[in-house]
């Protein structure tokens, strides 16, 4: 049967493997350096292995995949050096969110920012470390959402894709959860206070947090 006829259009295949291998990616389903077979991925997501081909070359643009000269592909491995590379810039990014949000938010944006923080310590009370980190990344990805900085968001849901590896081992480290609860804290009280240069310095100071945690 022909690749089109069974797969659909070659653009349609293209972004359904290409959104399937970017969630199994940032879940953690593909470990670092696991090789990324094409003829595999192809029957697993249902489409040809042109599509998946093309997947990869765009997600190698994103920085999540690597193509390797006559070795085929596999899933990017990113250094400590790097992480922390990483997130001097989500710095400045994630503090002009944290400020633009501080002024643009609504009342009810306001809101969920403070339900996120209480169910954020109640993981902590809970011991709950995997609950704690999901809440962690919805807390980051509100604030960017209500910053209203487009330019901002798309290339930190880049640079963020790229960490989902040492994000997760952070949250699983004892103690990391209880030591970051307070600086997500301070996030949501200046933003909620409507202090733009408050909420720029508390995304700062928890950034910094970070990269201490991921040299050690």
């Amino acid at each position: 049967m022909p690749d089109q006829a069974r797969s659909g259009t070659g653009e349609r295949a293209k972004q359904q493997a290409l959104t399937q291998l970017r969630q199994a990616i940032l879940r953690g389903d593909m470990a670092p350096a696991q090789r990324l077979v094409e003829n595999e991925l192809a029957e697993r997501f249902g489409v040809t292995r042109a599509s998946v081909r093309a997947a990869l070359i765009d997600l190698a643009g994103e920085g999540l995949v690597e193509r390797i000269r006559n070795r085929g592909s596999r899933v990017r491995v990113v250094s400590v050096e790097e992480a922390v590379a990483i997130t001097e810039c989500r710095m400045a990014l994630e503090g002009l969110c944290a400020a633009k949000a501080a002024v643009a938010a609504d009342d009810d944006q306001l809101a969920e920012l403070a339900d996120v923080g209480a169910a954020m310590t109640k993981a902590v009370a809970d011991g709950e470390p995997v609950t704690y980190s999901e809440l962690n990344h919805q807390l980051h990805s509100l604030i960017r959402q209500f910053s209203g900085q487009p330019v901002a968001v798309e290339l930190l849901e880049r640079l963020n894709g790229q960490l989902v590896r040492h994000r997760f081992q952070l949250a699983l480290r004892p103690g990391r959860p209880q030591q970051s609860l307070g600086e997500h804290l301070a996030m949501i009280e200046t933003i909620t206070a409507r202090d733009p240069e408050a909420a720029e310095a508390a995304v700062r100071a928890h950034l910094a947090g970070v990269i201490d945690a991921l040299r050690e």
